[in-house]
């Protein structure tokens, strides 16, 4: 079986035949990101919000209630908290690795990759997946060199009717990775190819059903996104369901929650049915917030069991949920190095470093990160042709709310710098990049990141400042340059990235020490390796510029040696950009409840609590 191996011994197993019906439970996780245990290693403290070991408490307890289970991770399960960090730099020798082995321990069926499982390199990865002892998948995805992934395999079940007769149910399982993957992490591209999910699917289910699946679970590591399929689309778990041999969708890569609020009236949605194409789907959130519950009630008919109705829910893990010891004991090893190694004193800061208040054009940790940046793409020119060209630097909060809720902001107090405030600063690893930028393009850029805001009618009140569609991680802020954002125009760039209105302009008196930055002017601007990939948001902005430094340093570890060469590092509180006067209007944007109780960066007022937990701010244009 190349395709799918995993194949179980199907000779001891007792035929489908004619009876009534059957139950079987389908409990999915997605998007672990390394959350293992409940604790949050950049505040260094205890956390409720995410960790498998609390998960594990629900799944034990909804094993327990008699249905036949299916345990599934719908991928990024090895990359995200610093726990990942610290356990990739051993390079995925010794210990097992405490993702598979938490996952081992509580006898996962199967997985998919996801984009972020390849963030350490392959040969990190294969070494990784090779301790799971359930499949691991990846059918979209074919190797250049050494073997594939499975890309299916196929799980027989014994399930037993009312009347206690067994029957064989034959699940095939099969997973897909977001297309183009590669792309957004380089150093993969010589090694591997990631294919379109669409096409890939019509061609190997035929295959799957061949090979005598009852029922097909596609664990698609990939948003909700339209029923219509177009050639490459990231976000395709709706137009997967539309596919006649599909039964079940889990759905994730967005750290999103489906079903629940938010989802009415999408195409191909139900969102109180729990269904894509009107099949059973969930989308199980982030972290161990979720775990996605589809239980399925077959019946048996002429041509083999048939889903004869269901229930979908996506179950919030509540706050206090114990930590199940299963999954505990086998991390505490790799929780404790993490710890010791993120508690490393680094140097001192003077400046408190706070993401509250980045979307407003004020976050000292985030001009940080740029000053470090420069820094480094300084020395690295040196003795270049491009030496005297201005140097800039982009970089976008990471850590500013949105899907990961109001705890997800970093708060850096003034004082000592350890390891781990850093980590907060920096939460990827991306490389140092640095292209060769004209003043037209820099323009451009800063449009791209400004479509961040909604449109703002002048003379508004407590109109909403936030487009929801667009993450704070893509909200670029360029150190050297300085700006003004008229949120009176409509954005020039949708928040999926393409040109949206040729006519918009939001950026205003873009000026270069002092100077207006005219359209020919040059500069050298530093970022990271992700928003070089050549399907990224900004790769329109990137594809026509000289890449002169590519992929250099880790940007975590370039702020670390910035840090220690300057032991103590100060931050201006001069802000790169503002908002563009607008009299008699107010917005409101949402930040952490406890960004209330902290010196205010400019006059505003707490104007109460959202329905998520966030509290939000009135400001006056």
């Amino acid at each position: 079986m190349p395709d799918g191996g995993h194949l179980p011994d199907r000779s001891d197993q007792t035929s489908c035949g004619t009876g009534t019906g059957l139950k079987l439970r389908i409990l999915a996780t997605s998007d672990m990101h390394m959350h293992l245990l409940p604790h949050d290693y950049l505040a260094d403290r205890p956390c409720d919000r995410f960790g498998l070991a609390r998960t594990a408490d629900m799944i034990q307890r909804l094993r327990a209630e008699g249905r036949q289970c299916l345990l599934l991770d719908n991928g990024d399960f090895l990359q995200g908290a610093p726990m990942g960090d610290v356990v990739a730099r051993r390079g995925g020798k010794g210990a097992a690795h405490p993702a598979i082995a938490a996952m081992n321990a509580l006898r996962y069926d199967a997985a998919a990759l996801g984009n972020h499982d390849f963030n350490f390199g392959l040969t990190f990865l294969r070494r990784t997946v090779a301790q799971a002892r359930f499949p691991v998948l990846a059918a979209n995805l074919t190797m250049a060199r050494g073997r594939n992934f499975a890309r299916y395999c196929l799980l027989d079940r014994i399930l037993q009717d009312e009347a206690g007769q067994d029957h064989r149910l034959r699940i095939g399982v099969i997973g897909f990775l977001p297309p183009k993957t590669e792309e957004w992490d380089q150093d993969l591209r010589p090694v591997m190819r990631s294919h379109d999910i669409i096409r890939t699917a019509q061609r190997l289910l035929p295959r799957l059903k061949a090979e005598g699946a009852d029922l097909i679970v596609a664990l698609a590591h990939s948003g909700i996104g339209s029923p219509e399929p177009h050639p490459g689309m990231e976000h395709a778990a709706t137009a997967l369901a539309a596919l006649p041999e599909i039964d079940v969708v889990i759905a994730g890569h967005t750290h999103e929650v489906f079903p629940g609020p938010g989802w009415q009236d999408r195409p191909g949605t139900d969102a109180l049915r729990g269904t894509l194409m009107g099949k059973p789907a969930v989308m199980p959130g982030y972290g161990g917030s979720h775990l996605g519950v589809i239980d399925l009630d077959l019946r048996i008919g002429a041509q083999g069991p048939v889903i004869q109705d269901f229930a979908v829910s996506c179950r919030r893990v509540d706050a206090g949920t114990p930590s199940l010891p299963l999954v505990s004991r086998p991390v505490a090893e790799a929780h404790r190095a993490t710890r010791h190694q993120l508690g490393a004193r680094i140097g001192r800061s003077a400046t408190p470093l706070g993401s509250h208040f980045a979307v407003i054009g004020h976050d000292a940790g985030l001009r940080l990160v740029n000053m470090a940046q420069r820094w480094h793409v300084r020395r690295r020119l040196q003795g270049t042709s491009l030496a005297d060209l201005p140097v800039l630097s982009a970089s976008a909060p990471y850590r500013a709310g949105g899907r990961g809720g109001p705890g997800a902001y970093t708060d850096v107090p003034a004082g000592r710098l350890a390891l781990r405030h850093l980590a907060d600063l920096y939460t990827y690893p991306n490389r140092i990049t640095a292209i060769r930028i004209t003043g037209a393009k820099l323009r451009d850029w800063l449009e791209r990141s400004a479509s961040l805001f909604a449109r703002i009618t002048p003379k508004a009140q407590d109109a909403p400042l936030l487009d929801p569609r667009f993450p704070a991680y893509n909200f670029d802020v360029i150190d050297g340059v300085e700006w003004r954002i008229d949120l009176s125009q409509p954005a020039r760039f949708h928040p999926q990235g393409g040109l949206a209105d040729p006519d918009a302009h939001r950026i205003r008196d873009l000026c270069w020490r002092g100077r207006p930055v005219g359209d020919a002017d040059a500069f050298v601007l530093a970022t990271n390796s992700y928003r070089l990939a050549s399907c990224g948001l900004f790769s329109p902005l990137v594809d026509e510029n000289e890449v002169v430094l590519d992929r250099d340093a880790l940007s975590l570890d370039v702020l670390r040696r910035y840090v220690r060469v300057r032991r103590d590092v100060a931050v201006p509180h001069r802000p790169n950009w503002r908002f563009a006067p607008m009299p008699g209007t107010t917005v409101l944007f949402p930040t952490a409840p406890v960004a209330v109780t902290r010196p205010l960066p400019v006059p505003m007022e707490h104007a109460g609590m959202d329905a998520d937990g966030f509290a939000l701010m009135r400001l006056s244009l």
